[in-house]
């Protein structure tokens, strides 16, 4: 047990016991709730190894949720993006099973990827439509036999329009946001702190002791989404220095979209995700490398053939996206109301 195990316990602890902030007018981080969602938080043992413990999962998430998957009135659709609900997906096969397909769980660093591996495998009978992300999910998922629907993530274009900060800071600042781990590759952060400032937002787990300590690496903690787009005004460029790994292998970053939506200069590793956008950025593997393009970008205008090939951006709204989702699950939706719907 780690010191992030016992904080994420608290967050549990919390989920399970208050109830979502609907007041916009409290002083929250949450957002305000659309009027048609709501949010259950079923009580749950956090482990899956073995049989005992899976049994007594599947009794709470039947107990938590048994109004919500009522059998007179089921959803239209029981979405998941993690193996966790295996054993009910098996003791619940009529319901329209979707596996939205988001990243390689079992490779996670932190996780059990062979708990993790065996729920999905259980699972994947039961599911009755396949999304995934990336062309690599959706290879892993037909090598596991089953097709899926390559859907990619969305981009609020007008929640990430800023203006960039004048050029010519002393020092340079690099801006990475999201989740820091075993992920990022040490020797590109250090390279990239040895050249700028890098400021990390976002909680951390297992991070190299090398970047924690170093000191022109700032540690921002979490900030609320709707501020991201000010943390990124007040950067000169922006990173995602990821390992080569097989978890980022299969990734498809929610943030590199929004990163290529700030007009900031983006400077990545080459990844299956980050590829098909290389005219919209730089890529490189090379820590050395890397550091000295984030240098330059950061002191530079935004290339002009990198601008205008992240045109296609306004292509990839998240209501063409939910469109097409909805596309998927509906074919094996139950017959109920529009206003269900």
């Amino acid at each position: 047990m780690s010191v992030h195990d016992f904080k994420r316990a608290a967050e549990k602890l919390r989920a399970w016991t208050s109830k979502p902030k609907q007041d916009e007018s409290e002083d929250t981080a949450e957002a305000k709730l659309p009027e048609n969602l709501t949010v259950h938080s079923p009580v749950h043992w956090p482990g899956f190894k073995n049989r005992f413990e899976r049994n007594l999962n599947l009794a709470l998430f039947m107990r938590s949720l048994k109004k919500v998957l009522h059998p007179d009135d089921p959803p239209t659709a029981v979405i998941t993006t993690a193996a966790i609900p295996s054993d009910l997906a098996k003791a619940r096969p009529d319901l329209n099973w979707v596996y939205y397909c988001v990243d390689d769980l079992s490779q996670w660093p932190g996780l059990d990827g062979e708990s993790l591996l065996r729920l999905e495998r259980d699972m994947l009978p039961h599911i009755k439509s396949f999304v995934s992300v990336s062309n690599n999910l959706q290879t892993r998922l037909g090598a596991l036999g089953h097709d899926s629907t390559l859907i990619t993530h969305g981009i609020d274009l007008e929640h990430w329009n800023i203006e960039r900060r004048a050029l010519g800071a002393a020092k340079p600042v690099a801006l990475y946001w999201g989740h820091a781990d075993r992920r990022l590759d040490s020797q590109v952060c250090l390279a990239l702190a040895d050249r700028l400032r890098l400021r990390m937002v976002g909680p951390q787990t297992d991070v190299d002791p090398l970047l924690r300590e170093h000191p022109d690496i700032d540690w921002t903690g979490s900030v609320d989404y709707a501020q991201l787009p000010d943390e990124a005004a007040r950067a000169d460029v922006l990173v995602m220095p990821y390992a080569d790994l097989a978890v980022t292998r299969a990734m498809q970053p929610l943030k590199l979209k929004e990163y290529l939506a700030t007009g900031l200069p983006v400077i990545a590793t080459p990844l299956p995700a980050t590829e098909p956008w290389a005219d919209t950025l730089d890529l490189s593997a090379d820590p050395a490398e890397f550091a000295k393009l984030t240098f330059v970008r950061a002191r530079t205008e935004l290339d002009a053939a990198q601008a205008n090939a992240r045109k296609r951006l306004q292509q990839e709204g998240w209501s063409s996206k939910a469109h097409a989702f909805e596309d998927v699950f509906s074919k094996h939706a139950p017959e109920c109301s529009e206003d269900k719907r």
